[in-house]
């Protein structure tokens, strides 16, 4: 997005307060003087309440050709299971550290698991069937990792959705689940990524348990990879259509 962490904090602290001495016109005032936000993020950022946890940092990508057999769910009709997404209970980050599973959900009503009016719509468009979210805690207690797996109706609605989110995330996110082992601190970094893998989106959301912003002996690079494992249900698909060889 081009527009660093801090500057996004600050975005919304003065959405927060603006919003309530001056109103909407103080707020797009407010909003243009540090520049960087299009007219549909400044509107988002309106609706952000301060206890909200949600990224301050989202990328999105498309659908590799490797998932063109699950392009579409007519040929994928099947639906997703909590064991198939989540059977594995924990994923290696490296030799000393793990992501391990504290909490899962799958739900047939996708706005059950996502908030803010146009993701609901978004996914609503989309024929939405499907969300399974799973929560992870790092072994050494730092990170705290959520992976949502969306089943769509088609890869152009899916492709769509993940590009719709590099603008419109902060005014729509997933619900994290709660666990007393781990949770998203209000308020505090984390970042995310949206796939798109045929019909299917994979959304993951990574933070620090304390809320800091990451440092260089953060590897979200490899805490992403690691967290990307429950994918390996879409894969399955993938041969089970194609056949080995895909």
């Amino acid at each position: 997005m081009g527009v660093p962490p801090k500057k996004q904090r600050l975005i919304v602290i003065i959405a927060t307060v603006v919003g309530v001495l001056a109103g909407g016109a103080g707020l797009v005032a407010a909003i243009n003087s540090i520049g960087g936000y299009s007219p549909q993020q400044r509107a988002s950022a309106a609706m952000i309440a301060p206890d909200t946890a949600l990224p301050l940092v989202f990328r999105g990508w498309g659908s590799p050709k490797l998932f063109d057999p699950v392009m579409d769910r007519a040929k994928d009709q099947r639906a997703l299971t909590e064991k198939e997404v989540f059977g594995q209970s924990e994923f290696a980050v490296s030799k000393k550290l793990k992501l391990k599973l504290v909490a899962k959900k799958l739900d047939a009503d996708c706005s059950a698991a996502l908030w803010g009016a146009n993701l609901l719509e978004l996914v609503s468009d989309a024929e939405c069937t499907q969300v399974a979210r799973g929560l992870y805690a790092s072994s050494d207690g730092r990170y705290i990792g959520q992976y949502t797996l969306l089943n769509l109706k088609d890869g152009k609605s899916a492709a769509d959705l993940v590009e719709s989110l590099k603008t419109l995330y902060r005014g729509g996110w997933t619900r994290p689940l709660e666990s007393p082992k781990a949770t998203f601190p209000a308020g505090g970094y984390s970042e995310a990524g949206g796939y798109a893998l045929g019909h299917y989106v994979g959304l993951v959301w990574l933070g620090k348990t304390d809320g800091a912003d990451p440092g260089p002996k953060d590897d979200f690079v490899s805490l992403t990879l690691a967290l990307r494992g429950a994918e390996k249900a879409v894969y399955r698909r993938v041969v089970t259509i194609a056949g080995p060889s895909s």
